[in-house]
């Protein structure tokens, strides 16, 4: 599969109920190796190809092309013969996946099919019998289940990408290697960079709203386990994050694969099931935490979060802290990477000075068309080393803070260089060793698959030998 039609399709392919507009006509494809054109013909579905266990309906790839169109994707120049070669592969990892004993979390799967019908019923006025009718389906079950298959599908192809890819690491030589073949070729050129750099100023919660919202987290838990309240109307109504539209219910957690920040996972990990913790802290407020259910390495929870009040008394004492500080950098008496070190109450930057570290290069570096919308209002009328106003933000942890924001550095526009790209080149070429890894394997088994592709896509110019060709 070529790399760009890969990137296209990646994020988009089977993923069944994100689209904001469903398409209402599925129109087929005039010619399989030209970009995609519309025709009135509408063939009869059969069976396009096989690929192992797995069988490809040509309905399979119009209700791609379909969902494709509907989440906003240009297909551009992209043929149909690209995208069912995409499809293939996708059946070869889950096909492959079964084989070694790769499996799904079914309750997992099941239970995102109501969210995802919930995204599309509004592209038919919520009508399921529109919606139905649609995809051809003389049930809502026997629309869950392909949905299902849909699902189940997608979670073993990318757990097999993930196996392919899990031990694949790049050395300092290799890198090295990869820019001078690149030096041959010709090097890629970066765009502007900033560095980027901040003072926040958090305003201070008191002890009294501390323990304010601890009390009510500790009578909330009394009220369920002494007069048989719900957790979860508990959470409906008091939570303060986005779960509580669930009712305080968060993603499967995995001892294996943590995702929770540490605070929270030491407690629901330490939980019986059934059990309701003490209030406890994290970065983002207090918690109580309730353990539905385990199931071997894996643990159901639901949540209240409740946020301290922070009074008007410290929001003006983080107002007038942050003007004194930009006022001693502005008159010369600190510089502001010292005044970051000394006056900021953001760990992850203090240290370095205040400077932003860019989250997909984890670098200094930000590029100018690829910076956040949010950084780059911020700093967009800067100065090389000017100092912004005074800034009020919000983020996940903190409901109100204060911030100066610097650029440190401006980076033109430059042909890749080793020493000062490393981070970025180093991503590179990594990212070029796993398509080969990629490729590697799809080579090999697709050698020892049984494949059979039928009608007009053996006409198909693939990249890949499905077709088994000497």
């Amino acid at each position: 599969m070529i790399k760009e039609v890969a990137l296209l399709v990646f994020a988009l392919f089977f993923n069944f109920s994100l689209g904001q507009e469903i398409i209402k006509e599925e129109k087929k494809i005039a010619s399989l190796n030209k970009p995609k054109s519309d025709s009135n013909r509408v063939k009869a579905d059969g069976v396009a190809a096989v690929v192992g266990g797995n069988i490809i309906l040509e309905s399979d790839l119009d209700r791609s092309i379909a969902q494709i169109k509907a989440q906003g994707g240009d297909l551009g120049e992209t043929t149909r013969c690209q995208l069912f070669g995409k499809i293939l592969e996708d059946k070869l990892y889950a096909h492959q996946a079964v084989q070694d004993s790769i499996t799904v979390n079914e309750l997992q799967i099941r239970s995102q099919i109501d969210q995802q019908i919930e995204g599309i019923l509004p592209n038919f006025n919520g009508s399921m019998a529109d919606l139905l009718k649609y995809y051809k389906k003389n049930s809502e079950d026997e629309l869950r289940e392909e949905i299902y298959e849909i699902n189940k599908s997608t979670s073993l192809a990318n757990q097999m990408q993930e196996k392919i890819l899990a031990d694949i690491e790049i050395t300092p030589e290799e890198v090295r290697q990869f820019y001078n073949n690149l030096k041959k070729e010709g090097l890629p050129t970066f765009g502007v960079e900033l560095n980027v750099a901040e003072i926040v100023v958090i305003p201070e919660v008191t002890e009294a709203s501390k323990q304010e919202v601890i009390n009510k987290l500790k009578e909330y838990k009394r009220d369920i386990e002494e007069n048989g309240a719900s957790f979860t109307t508990k959470a409906l109504f008091y939570s303060q994050d986005g779960s509580k539209v669930d009712g305080g219910k968060l993603p499967t957690m995995n001892r294996k694969r943590p995702r929770m920040v540490k605070e929270f996972r030491d407690v629901a990990f330490s939980l019986r099931e059934g059990e309701i913790s003490e209030p406890f802290e994290s970065p983002f407020g207090y918690h109580i935490v309730f353990l539905e259910k385990i199931r071997g390495q894996e643990y159901d929870v639901r949540h209240i979060l409740l946020r301290p009040e922070i009074t008007q008394d410290a929001i003006e004492k983080a107002k007038k802290e942050i003007d004194e500080v930009r006022a001693k950098i502005t008159d010369g008496s600190i510089s502001f990477a010292d005044a970051a070190r000394e006056f900021s109450d953001r760990k992850e930057t203090k240290f370095e000075g205040g400077k932003l570290i860019n989250p997909v290069t984890q670098d200094f570096n930000f590029e100018l068309t690829k910076m956040d919308t949010d950084i780059y209002t911020q700093i967009q009328d800067l100065k090389d080393n000017e100092i912004s106003d005074v800034i009020q933000d919000q983020d996940r942890e903190n409901p109100i803070f204060f911030k100066l924001v610097t650029v440190t550095d401006r980076i033109d526009e430059h042909e890749a260089d080793f020493a000062r790209d490393y981070l970025k080149i180093k991503r590179l070429a990594l990212q070029n060793k796993h398509f080969d890894a990629i490729g590697k394997w799809q080579k090999e088994t697709i050698e020892s698959t049984f494949i059979k592709i039928n009608g007009e896509y053996r006409d198909c110019e693939f990249t890949s030998n499905w077709l088994k060709k000497e």
